[in-house]
């Protein structure tokens, strides 16, 4: 056994018995689902003493500066004349290599599989031939499977990045299958859905925002997405013209993306007095805290983490059986599941939930259900899927010895 492996594995082991790690999580930072799951992971893991290192291009949009067990590590990348692309895959491995060895990590965990799976192997491979071992676990997101992964272009190194994890995970039942349908996996996959952290989304008192958008008692109706196709964003307008003839309605729509821009010039020509665009915010929830409804009318979702913000924050969720969604949106409790592009349907469920012989049940529902997914309830998942790929690991190490 080699001296970096001796000192690797005896602070692993000294750890153990006080069940902290320490752990590399790459992830993206923007606003996109998978960025936020990962950093609020590693907030809550640092919150029960394990030692978290985020390791990405820029800081993570929900990572403060000051947090206790939580360092940022940042990936720079060059430009070469020679280069089309500056090459992120590259310093992203020189980094997870560089991060690993300085702070003697116990485990890396990258967050969508486009590139972090592949460059968290050619980091292993690189500290192997160093005398580090460590393992990585991928967790699978969505659109790195659904949309970015089956690109012909891109699948050879998806498959075989997933397959050389020594771990990998998925966010929903219905996306483990969609891997396990369009890729050559030979590994396992361990569902773990995603979470909410119910000391932040959860009903604020806001009624003087509620009083000023809806003046006359309208119901609120809200959407939260990136603007992309695959959101149907405008199916919301559909659904909201259609609403508002029978109940008094506001909306809502908050985000942005390539999308926007059209949807905007649609919502002119319909109803813009009704219809507010509020871009990116930070506080969503004390929007959503005021909210009746929460419409979500993806055609493809992995999980659905804004409906289930929603439903943290009391507000019942009409969304479509698109992905994961029917996993997490409980028909007839938490809200209603439709058929894609099914406005009618959709219509005639919203004037239900919005009737107020009706609307106190659903906000219950959507409560008790999002209860279900506390962040208290997942973590501990998390947790012993780490400490079962790292023991894993560990006898494979003294095996090859």
């Amino acid at each position: 056994m080699t001296k970096p492996i001796r000192i690797r594995w005896g602070l692993y082991l000294a750890r153990e018995n006080t069940k902290q790690m320490k752990v590399g999580i790459v992830c993206y930072p923007t606003y996109g689902g998978s960025g936020v799951v990962a950093t609020e992971l590693g907030k809550a893991l640092a919150d029960k003493g394990h030692d978290i290192h985020f390791i990405t291009y820029s800081q993570p949009t929900r990572l403060e500066f000051f947090e206790s067990n939580v360092h940022f590590h940042e990936v720079s990348v060059n430009s070469y004349p020679l280069f089309q692309y500056p090459p992120y895959e590259l310093a992203l491995s020189s980094k997870m290599v560089d991060v690993v060895i300085k702070e003697k990590l116990d485990l890396l965990h990258v967050h969508y599989a486009v590139p972090h799976a592949s460059a968290a192997f050619m980091a292993q491979q690189i500290l192997k031939e160093r005398g580090y071992k460590i393992p990585f676990i991928t967790t699978l997101h969505g659109t790195d499977i659904t949309i970015v992964g089956k690109d012909a272009a891109n699948e050879p190194v998806v498959t075989f990045s997933i397959n050389r994890s020594d771990g990998v995970t998925a966010v929903s039942e219905d996306l483990k299958r969609d891997t396990l349908e369009h890729f050559d996996v030979t590994t396992d996959i361990e569902v773990i859905p995603n979470f909410i952290d119910l000391e932040r989304f959860k009903k604020h008192p806001k009624e003087h925002f509620k009083k000023a958008i809806c003046p006359n008692g309208e119901k609120l109706i809200v959407h939260t997405s990136n603007f992309r196709k695959v959101k149907r964003v405008d199916d919301v307008l559909k659904i909201f013209c259609e609403l508002r003839k029978v109940v008094p309605s506001k909306l809502l729509l908050i985000g942005d993306g390539p999308e926007r821009k059209k949807i905007e010039e649609e919502a002119q020509a319909i109803c813009t007095e009704d219809i507010r665009f509020l871009g990116k915010l930070e506080a969503v929830e004390e929007v959503l805290s005021v909210s009746d409804l929460f419409l979500m009318t993806s055609e493809k979702e992995s999980f659905g983490l804004a409906a289930l913000e929603a439903m943290a924050c009391e507000v019942p969720v009409i969304s479509t059986n698109a992905g994961g969604l029917p996993e997490l949106n409980k028909d007839g409790v938490s809200g209603f599941v439709c058929e894609v592009g099914d406005i009618d349907s959709m219509v005639e469920k919203a004037i239900h939930i919005l009737d107020n012989e009706h609307l106190q049940k659903f906000k219950d529902g959507a409560l008790s259900r999002a209860k279900e997914f506390d962040i208290e309830n997942i973590l501990p998942k998390y947790v012993d899927y780490y400490q079962s790929v790292l023991k894993k690991h560990k006898e494979s190490v003294t095996q090859s010895l």
